[in-house]
């Protein structure tokens, strides 16, 4: 099984935020993650997801996704996306990150286990020290659709 671990930041959110994600496959890890410049928590919560997805280098095996974020998980695993993706999204937040997400979700199929943020959970500790300092570097990436496309919300 490949589990995958995810936290996401955003200072002031909008603000600047970042990601961070660990894989982990057998005696395998890797770690992910990016800052952006202006963007939401909700925004880094489903981005990390994303990346996490996109490193995966094989198929049919069980993916575990492991996230604190209630936006994320209760979309999912509720199946309240799907119910967005029939009227196209409208009125919805992140549209641009859930067209993403559903491919990705199609391809894999993830199981979501929703984990209490800032608990003492180890994976999940470590994914936010990976996105508060992606979210603190220098160099941070432009949220192209955020940016464009934000309206002042906390989406």
């Amino acid at each position: 099984m490949i589990r995958i671990y995810t936290d996401g930041a955003a200072q002031g959110n909008p603000g600047p935020g970042g990601y961070g994600t660990i894989l982990r496959y057998g005696g395998h890890e890797k770690e992910l993650a990016e800052g952006f410049r202006l963007t939401t928590n909700n925004r880094m919560e489903l981005m990390a997801v994303i990346k996490g997805l996109k490193a995966i280098k094989k198929e049919g095996i069980a993916v575990t996704i492991y996230s604190d974020s209630k936006y994320v998980v209760d979309s999912v695993e509720k199946g309240w996306i799907w119910g967005w993706q029939k009227k196209n999204f409208v009125k919805k937040a992140n549209p641009d990150l859930w067209q993403i997400y559903i491919p990705l979700h199609q391809k894999f199929k993830p199981k979501f286990v929703w984990i209490k943020g800032h608990a003492g959970h180890a994976e999940n500790e470590r994914c936010d020290q990976l996105a508060v300092a992606a979210a603190s570097g220098k160099g941070l990436q432009i949220d192209e659709w955020y940016e464009e496309n934000q309206k002042g919300g906390t989406s």
